[in-house]
């Protein structure tokens, strides 16, 4: 899982929300460690914190794209408090069966709300359309358009490691760092990712 806590946080991982001196303020409000800088059309913007789910196996730059895509847009819309982000592709997931109860997925809509970013070969409206849960509270669905379309994935990523491809500049080098210290999704390598692969629903 992936928390942002609009700027100047930035991205962390859950394991590190909060950490480093930033804590939440008042009212849930974001309050920077000492000494950050913190420009002045940043200070009035509204504070958003956004979390993401999906297999992030491994993850990859476009899975840090999506917080900055849906941060610019909820600036812009000046939509506050808790929101989940998600791709289309785990919107689409709402309707697999014994996936999501149907609880959750109207606690998640109506009390917190979604911010969806496109994914290619995805149609977000025809998902919301065709459940009654999202389709009752589409309005507090938001449908954000990604400018730069691409089909990079995770399991496209584990592919290509599996076949000693290159895949800088696909993920941040400090990923790469690690999966090459613990020799993972190699041919060789104990975790290839293929059973993850059958059972992660196209989630990444």
């Amino acid at each position: 899982m992936g928390v942002y806590c609009t700027d100047p946080m930035g991205w962390l991982p859950a394991s590190m929300s909060l950490a480093k001196g930033h804590s939440l303020g008042p009212r849930g409000r974001v309050a920077t460690a000492a000494g950050v800088d913190v420009p002045d059309k940043m200070k009035s913007r509204i504070p958003v914190v956004l979390l993401a789910c999906g297999s992030f196996n491994p993850i990859t730059n476009m899975h840090l794209r999506l917080f900055e895509v849906a941060r610019d847009h909820l600036h812009q819309t000046a939509v506050p408090e808790l929101k989940l982000l998600c791709g289309a592709d785990v919107l689409k997931t709402f309707q697999t069966p014994n996936l999501w109860k149907d609880a959750h997925i109207q606690e998640i809509v109506e009390k917190f709300g979604v911010v969806c970013v496109s994914r290619t070969g995805h149609n977000p409206k025809e998902y919301i359309s065709g459940s009654p849960i999202l389709r009752r509270y589409q309005h507090n669905i938001h449908l954000v358009r990604e400018p730069v379309q691409n089909e990079l994935s995770s399991t496209y990523i584990r592919r290509a490691l599996s076949q000693g491809h290159s895949v800088k500049y696909l993920l941040p080098d400090a990923v790469i760092s690690y999966i090459k210290d613990h020799n993972l999704y190699t041919r060789d390598s104990s975790w290839k990712g293929s059973s993850t692969q059958r059972n992660e629903g196209k989630t990444d």
